[in-house]
C-alpha cells in the first residue's frame, strides 16, 4: 500500500520505518521544513529500546544506559531503588536516554531520500472506500490507500477525524532542559519528590544532562519572564544536587511544557485513517511513557496492516488492541506523581519514607510488571 504519515516526530519516522520494512511506499508530511532536533531528552524504558532494535535503529555508543533508577525525598533521602539491569537482563533489551535529536536522526537516516516531504501542512483531509487525500495549506495534494496520524498532541490529523477540543491542560508544568553536566550523574536516573514539586536528573552521553522541574501550573497565569528564579526559590533548600543544578544553568536554558492529557479514544481513527502516539493519547511525561507508547503503536500498526485484509477494518482491530495499555500509561502518567491534585502513590516526604520499607528485589519486581502490562513486546 501507499501509506501517508502526518508527522516527523519520532513516532512518524518510527512508523515510517516499521511501514517500509513491511513492503510499503510511504511518505512522510511535515509542516516544519527541516527536522526539528531541538527539545530534551527521551527516556526509552527497555519496551521502546526492543521495538527500535526491530525497526534496525542501533543505539549502540547514543546516549546513556541506565543500569538504575532512585526515589529520592526532597532532603535528598534515597528510600526506593529499582535495578534496571536485572530488568534489562529479564527482557533482553536496557533502558536507554538518549537526546530526542539524536533519535530523530537515527530514525531518519535509514529512510529512503525523498520520504519526507517538508512545509506540507494538512489542511483537508478526504477517505473513501478506494483511498486516501490530502489537501496541504498550500493547495499541494497527495493520494495514498492508508493514512497515519502521528502529528502529535496538537494533531491536525485527529481534529478532522474525531472532531473536539484540544488536549486538556491538567494543572501542572514541566520545566526542563538538555544542558553540560555540572557533574557524572553516571548511568542513574534519579527522581526527588516533594510538596514543592518534582526535580528529576539523568545523563543523556556525551557530557550532557537532562533535567526536570515538575510544578503545579495555572493556565491563566502570564508566563514566567524569570524561570530560573521563580525554581530557585522554590526548590531552594532541596538537597543536593539540586542547588548544583540551578547554579549550573543560565538564561534560556530552561523550557516549560503545560502537561496535556487526552482522553483516550474508543476508536483510534475512522475508515483509512488511523492515529498514533501522542495524538491519540497525549499524556503528562511524568515516569517517561509516552515515547514508549508511541513505539508500542507503532509495532501494533504494522502488524496490523499486514495482518487485516481490508484497510477500512485496520482502525478498529488496532484500537482494540492499543486502546487499554495506553489509557493505562495515561493513568499513571497522570496521577502516579503529578504535582497538581491527589498524589495518588506518594502524597508526601513522609509516605515516600515509609515505601523505603520496600526491598530493592522487590520494588524492581513491581516497576517490571508495570512496564509488562505496558506492553504487548516484552
Amino acid at each position: 500500500m501507499r501509506v501517508l504519515v502526518v508527522g516527523a516526530g519520532i513516532s512518524g519516522l518510527a512508523a515510517a520505518r516499521g511501514l517500509i520494512a513491511a513492503g510499503h511506499e510511504v511518505v512522510v508530511l511535515e509542516q516544519a521544513q527541516e527536522l526539528r532536533l531541538g527539545g530534551g531528552a527521551i527516556t526509552l524504558w527497555c519496551n521502546g529500546t526492543a521495538i527500535l532494535a526491530d525497526l534496525g535503529v542501533g543505539l549502540d555508543g547514543v546516549g546513556q544506559p541506565l543500569t538504575t533508577l532512585c526515589l529520592r525525598t526532597a532532603s535528598g533521602r534515597r528510600v526506593l531503588e529499582f535495578d534496571l539491569e536485572a530488568l534489562a537482563r529479564r527482557f533482553g533489551s536496557a533502558a536507554r536516554v538518549i537526546p530526542r535529536g539524536s533519535l530523530i536522526t537515527l530514525l531518519e537516516s535509514g529512510l529512503p531520500e525523498g520520504t519526507v516531504r517538508f512545509g506540507a501542512r494538512v489542511a483537508e483531509l478526504d477517505a473513501d472506500g478506494d483511498g486516501v487525500r490530502v489537501r496541504t495549506e498550500t493547495g499541494q495534494e497527495i493520494s495514498g490507500d492508508f493514512l497515519v496520524g502521528a502529528d502529535g498532541v496538537h494533531s491536525r490529523v485527529r481534529a478532522l477525524l474525531l472532531g473536539g477540543g484540544q488536549a486538556a491542560l491538567t494543572g501542572a508544568a514541566v520545566w526542563q532542559g538538555l544542558t553540560p553536566a555540572p557533574f557524572d550523574p553516571g548511568s542513574t536516573t534519579t527522581l526527588m519528590v516533594g510538596r514543592q514539586g518534582d526535580f528529576g536528573y539523568m545523563g543523556a552521553g556525551d557530557g550532557l544532562m537532562q533535567w526536570f522541574f515538575d510544578v503545579p501550573w495555572s493556565p491563566g497565569a502570564p508566563p514566567e519572564d524569570k524561570p530560573l528564579e521563580m525554581l530557585r526559590r522554590r526548590f531552594g533548600g532541596w538537597g543536593a544536587p539540586v542547588e548544583q543544578v540551578l547554579a549550573s544553568l543560565g538564561d534560556g536554558d530552561a523550557e516549560v511544557f503545560p502537561h496535556t492529557r487526552h482522553q483516550v479514544p474508543r476508536r483510534w481513527g475512522d475508515g483509512r485513517c488511523v492515529l498514533l502516539g501522542d495524538a491519540a493519547h497525549g499524556m503528562p511525561p511524568v515516569m517517561a511513557h509516552g515515547t514508549n507508547q508511541a513505539l508500542e503503536d507503532v509495532a501494533t500498526l504494522v502488524e496490523c496492516l499486514g495482518a487485516v485484509p481490508d484497510p477500512r477494518e485496520v482502525v478498529g482491530v488496532y484500537s482494540s488492541r492499543r486502546r487499554r495499555r495506553a489509557a493505562l500509561a495515561s493513568t499513571v502518567a497522570s496521577h502516579a506523581l503529578a504535582v497538581s491534585g491527589p498524589r495518588t502513590v506518594m502524597q508526601s516526604e513522609h509516605l515516600i519514607w515509609m515505601n523505603g520499607a520496600t526491598p530493592p528485589r522487590l520494588a524492581t519486581r513491581g516497576f517490571g510488571l508495570l512496564l509488562r502490562a505496558l506492553s504487548s513486546r516484552i
